[in-house]
């Protein structure tokens, strides 16, 4: 990576990660026009190899997240976000990148338990009652719909954010392999 995409990168993802806190949404303002710009830089580098190393890390970026978006535990700004840091890192890159992110969001989201002891303590009583009452009764109930707005979030952009960064950090410095 040179200066100008880890600058680039770095801009992206310091605002993706403060607008995700304050809001709980990375925008497609941020993430469409960054993934058009990863694109065009790529293309304007390398031609058509550029374009294909740029496509392919835009590709996975999205796919590793697209699981946990398809279930609900993640936002798609959030696999938009991680393509963007595909298409300007590369596939080998941003699988790299996804794996120190991964590490990142345990711990980030380790350390959200433990400050919000109380909520998830109640919310994992609540799951087992749930599970009790599937195994005994065979039938699944819908619980009513309670207040969440005190409901912790994760910002899982910070986790990108950091875990991108970290990434970044170590290539730079020459202990990871593929860039």
């Amino acid at each position: 990576m040179n200066t100008v995409s880890i600058s680039f990168l770095s801009g992206i993802l310091i605002l993706s990660a403060l607008i995700d806190f304050r809001r709980q949404k990375i925008p497609n303002l941020i993430t469409y026009p960054s993934m058009v710009i990863a694109l065009s830089y790529h293309v304007a580098l390398r031609g058509i190899d550029g374009l294909l190393f740029s496509l392919a890390g835009l590709a996975i970026g999205i796919i590793v997240f697209l699981v946990p978006y398809l279930m609900g535990g993640m936002g798609a700004g959030d696999a938009k976000l991680m393509g963007v840091v595909g298409a300007l890192i590369g596939a080998k890159g941003v699988i790299f990148a996804f794996l120190c992110t991964a590490i990142v969001g345990g711990i980030y989201a380790l350390v959200l338990i433990l400050v919000h002891r109380a909520y998830f303590g109640s919310f994992f009583k609540k799951q087992l009652t749930t599970l009790k009452t599937i195994i005994l009764t065979r039938q699944f109930t819908l619980d009513p719909i309670q207040n969440v707005q005190n409901k912790p979030r994760l910002c899982y952009g910070i986790a990108i954010a950091i875990g991108t960064g970290l990434y970044m950090f170590l290539n730079q410095s020459g202990y990871v392999i593929f860039s």
